[in-house]
């Protein structure tokens, strides 16, 4: 399907966060309806991206990675909104990443021809999937992770049974003791390379990629020394591997970087010093929305760490918000917002109060200070911890932050774009 089939089709009333009541408009006319969030023209809880922000944030990250020297295959698994995966394509993105199959599946559904699954292939269904598709379009630039000896023998008998006129691209993943897939050291990862490499011309090894974003320490300070051991390891992976011949044509891939240390891989794989081209790529998902807590505050300790990020000023900003209603005020301390676990993201962090409004109160919304926070969430219920003198009352309007923007994407098929006045703008759609 193409963009412009994807906004011709029909948004009803049955969608969630649609007006009540309102005839179905085609997706890519929904800014034309001239809808105002603090009107209450939309239903209330209601998500938004802030497009001023989404704007910043794009042209930011076009800054650093040119000054860094990588290039950007953002995570599409933050959105799942192929209106976005365009975005980041015209911006200048050299592919999309993905996690699973089913997402691949939407990506080529929408035209994308270069992904990187950053995951295992491993079952029938995705095998023959991907197989297909490689050879449907000979345009498709598809990579996928392997880290045992026996995920290659699966990838290379089934390329063997349904042989393709080019080899199926592989990238050898790195791993950290306790953590998810990937070679846990070098010997590991020798034998890995060395089994893609007996399976020419089926497999062709490309690169060496890891992810860091799950690896902890006691201390910031700690959690990026072993952040940047790990990447160390990967480096050295693809030192051996130039030097023993491992990799096929082309630039050797190094890959990492989800969104809190994409500055740290720039640095760290820029330091692999061979005669062989190299692609420095960068994966992070969450830059283009942001968010008000986890990626904020990770975001200040990279511009403290990065001579790139500070010579750019500036910064990224949250664009994703979600916005409910005070509906009860049951006790001095507490007010309750018409918005739960279905709406909003809270595995990393409750949301944050940012603004309240109230219409014939106020001209734009106004702040709320760090003395409101949520103490809780029910499935369509927020506790609100509010001062004793909070001025807030039944029907007025607030907005929350996120911490963690891809488990509030996953909770809404619809997302309006707004100004800065919250005007309706757009709509994406997502597809989780």
């Amino acid at each position: 399907m193409s963009l412009q089939a994807l906004e011709a089709q029909l948004v009803d009333d049955n969608t969630k966060g649609y007006p009540d009541g309102v005839a179905a408009v085609p997706l890519g006319q929904i800014g034309a309806q001239g809808w105002n969030l603090l009107r209450e023209d939309l239903p209330l809880p209601v998500a938004v991206l802030r497009q001023s922000a989404v704007a910043n944030n794009s042209r930011w990250m076009q800054k650093f990675v040119a000054l860094s020297g990588a290039v950007l295959c953002p995570h599409g698994k933050t959105t799942m909104s192929p209106q976005l995966f365009q975005r980041q394509l015209d911006d200048g993105a050299w592919g999309i990443t993905m996690g699973t199959v089913d997402q691949v599946r939407i990506c080529r559904g929408h035209g994308i021809e270069r992904i990187i699954l950053a995951n295992q292939l491993v079952g029938r269904q995705g095998i023959g999937y991907i197989l297909d598709e490689l050879h449907r379009d000979p345009n498709f630039d598809f990579y996928c992770l392997v880290d045992s000896v026996a995920g290659v023998e699966r990838l290379a008998a089934a390329v063997a049974a349904h042989p393709l006129e080019r080899p199926l691209q592989v990238l050898l993943e790195g791993g950290v003791v306790g953590g998810r897939t990937g070679c846990r050291d070098v010997e590991g990862a020798v034998a890995v390379a060395e089994a893609v490499r007996a399976a020419a011309p089926n497999l062709s090894l490309r690169g060496v990629e890891g992810f860091e974003g799950l690896i902890a320490g006691d201390s910031a300070a700690e959690r990026e020394k072993k952040v940047t051991s790990f990447l160390d390891f990967l480096v050295g992976l693809a030192v051996r591997g130039v030097r023993e011949d491992w990799f096929g044509p082309g630039p050797v891939i190094l890959t990492a970087g989800g969104s809190a240390f994409y500055d740290l891989v720039a640095e760290r794989f820029a330091e692999l010093g061979s005669d062989r081209e190299a692609l420095i790529v960068i994966r992070s998902g969450c830059y283009l929305s942001h968010d008000s807590a986890m990626y904020r505050e990770l975001f200040e300790r990279l511009k403290t760490r990065s001579a790139t990020a500070r010579e750019l000023g500036g910064g990224l900003q949250p664009a994703l918000e979600v916005w409910a209603m005070v509906q009860s005020t049951p006790e001095t301390g507490l007010a309750i917002a018409t918005m739960g676990r279905r709406d909003v993201s809270f595995d990393v962090g409750m949301p944050v109060p940012q603004h309240w409004y109230r219409s014939g109160k106020h001209e734009v919304p106004e702040a709320l200070g760090s003395d409101y926070s949520v103490a809780g969430l029910n499935d369509q219920h927020a506790y609100i911890s509010v001062p004793v003198d909070s001025p807030l009352r039944v029907g007025d309007l607030i907005s929350f932050g996120v911490s963690h923007p891809c488990t509030t994407f996953d909770r809404w098929q619809l997302i309006y774009l707004v100004d800065d006045a919250y005007n309706v703008t757009g709509a994406i759609r997502t597809f989780f």
